[in-house]
């Protein structure tokens, strides 16, 4: 469905622009609701801009008015007396009232606006061969006159002609009589419906000469009165005679005034266009939402992390880290004391050994709590849902659940957890002191070890049984060697367990970060991008109502 960017030169010079802009709100704004709005709301939206696209690409220099009455109104008589022709020269053409007839007065044009209305040449009549004896504040140059079919025809199709044509006129006139002007029929079916076409509608009392003269004014105040409380106030309602001519020329100056001010095609789009916006305002609302917000994002991040618990991966790769940490740096002649505890990891059900994850494999421990993933994604549609009316809030709900129910969003939420790496990875410098301390280990030994072989020389035998290591060394650096390197040994492997700490800070820092990103991911592209998707919708919905409103 296309906008006026296309369209030719502005047909309503100044009030293209204004026109133009609320037909394209309109359009915006039902191709924004297809799908989520019921069709039945939107059809006439759909109907009318095509219409008004048509009617704006048309001869400017017309206004159509239809006579619209019941049966015996005297519409057929308004209708020449208005013309200053015989009907019943054509009534060949038209022998009944079960189709509309059209009279054009002024410059050419009105060919075209005849044929979008799909009047038949057989019912059109040309007013600019006609003598024109109107005084200049009644000429009606510019005027495409429709005499409707009657609205309480028993014919169904006389029904459908009428409310087919009334759509295209710019200007509508309800001729009553007398006898019928409070008919429940015309004022239910049509003058009710018709309450916010005010600017554009005229209600002309016809056969006044039929009610006494000092009873003239009262009967069209009452009309005035009923017609008012029908919500068609302001209204204005002339008494005339179309066989005498009483009125007549009332009507024709009221008709001159509103073709001279070309402003009644430029009021019956208005006025069209605001009556289906707010018909599907009424449906879809339009009220501006505060949508979702980046707290809410974080919140549903938050919960993915919380479901799978990623607090606990996250603490027990820190723990696991820091055991190796230790079991790596520690003194080796007391490493196997910190073997004697389990893995945190092994508590979890995971493979410390390989520490790689499968989704068909997770342990209960860290698989995803599917129920908990559906409760947080729908809070979040929730929030994201607040202050919109429930076509939009069912198509925001219907966006994110196709997702959950299909187990798209749990599947997806598995293989991040499943991708997490759980190694421990970026600490060559353990591996570095693992190697040293058993250096150290070495060193001590062999220390200790040639020190007390010195000695025990001494003791079995007449003098040292190795040179330099007996009782005449004063300076036993075996054993000073041996020490130094023991309590080295020690002192690096209390250093080095306290650096762990920060390693499995590090490690529990990393696996949280890695796992919030990849369930970040999923909610971004599986939850918030399809309720942002429905929520930009809106809000093109939204500005195209609040354009086509004005």
């Amino acid at each position: 469905m296309s906008g006026l960017s296309d369209a030719p030169a502005p047909v309503y010079r100044d009030d293209i622009g204004e026109i133009g802009r609320k037909v394209d709100g309109l359009v915006a704004a039902a191709d924004a609701a297809h799908g989520r709005l019921p069709q039945s709301v939107l059809a006439s939206a759909d109907q009318l801009s095509g219409r008004a696209v048509e009617r704006l690409r048309l001869s400017g220099e017309h206004t159509i008015v239809a006579l619209a009455g019941a049966t015996g109104s005297g519409k057929s008589s308004l209708f020449n007396a208005l013309t200053d022709l015989d009907l019943a020269g054509v009534g060949l053409r038209r022998p009944t009232t079960s189709w509309a007839l059209a009279c054009a007065w002024g410059p050419d044009g009105a060919q075209g606006l005849l044929e979008w209305m799909g009047i038949p040449p057989r019912h059109q009549v040309s007013r600019m061969s006609m003598l024109d004896r109107s005084s200049e504040d009644t000429k009606l140059d510019g005027l495409v006159l429709l005499d409707l079919p009657d609205h309480d025809s028993t014919e169904v199709s006389h029904h459908v002609e009428m409310d087919r044509l009334v759509q295209y006129a710019d200007l509508i006139v309800w001729v009553l009589d007398p006898q019928k002007y409070a008919d429940a029929a015309i004022h239910d079916r049509y003058l009710r419906p018709m309450a916010a076409y005010n600017d554009v509608s005229l209600v002309v009392l016809n056969q006044i000469d039929r009610i006494p003269y000092e009873q003239r004014g009262r009967a069209v105040e009452d009309v005035r009165r009923i017609v008012a409380a029908g919500g068609m106030t302001d209204v204005p309602v002339i008494g005339v005679s179309a066989t005498r001519g009483d009125g007549i020329d009332d009507l024709r100056r009221e008709l001159a005034t509103r073709i001279r001010a070309r402003a009644s095609a430029k009021d019956r789009l208005d006025a069209d266009i605001r009556a289906a916006a707010e018909q599907i305002a009424a449906v879809g609302g339009r009220s501006n939402v505060p949508g979702v917000t980046e707290a809410d994002r974080d919140e549903l991040d938050r919960a993915l992390f919380d479901a799978v618990g990623g607090g606990q991966l996250a603490a027990a790769v820190g723990a696991s880290s820091r055991r190796r940490a230790v079991r790596l740096t520690g003194w080796p002649l007391t490493r196997w004391i910190g073997g004697l505890r389990k893995d945190p990891l092994s508590e979890l059900g995971i493979d410390v050994d390989h520490r790689e994850l499968e989704r068909s494999s997770l342990p209960d421990a860290i698989r995803p709590q599917r129920s908990a993933v559906e409760t947080s994604v729908r809070v979040f549609v929730e929030k994201a849902s607040v202050g919109l009316e429930r076509p939009w809030r069912d198509s925001v709900r219907v966006a994110a659940d196709s997702a959950v129910e299909g187990s798209q969003v749990a599947d997806a939420v598995e293989s991040a957890v499943a991708s997490t790496r759980l190694s421990l990875r970026g600490a060559a410098w353990l591996h570095l002191v693992s190697a040293l301390q058993w250096l150290l280990l070495a060193t001590a030994v062999g220390g200790l070890g040639w020190w007390l072989l010195g000695r025990v020389g001494s003791w079995v035998g007449e003098g040292p049984v190795v040179s330099g290591f007996g009782p005449a060394d004063g300076h036993p650096l075996s054993l000073v060697l041996g020490v130094v390197a023991a309590v080295a040994g020690v002192v690096i492997a209390v250093g080095a367990r306290i650096a762990s700490r920060f390693v499995a800070r590090s490690q529990s820092a990393r696996v949280e970060r890695e796992l919030r990103a990849a369930l970040g991911q999923v909610s971004a592209e599986l939850v918030v991008a399809p309720v942002d998707a429905e929520l930009s919708a809106y809000e093109r919905y939204r500005a195209g109502i609040v354009a086509a409103l004005g």
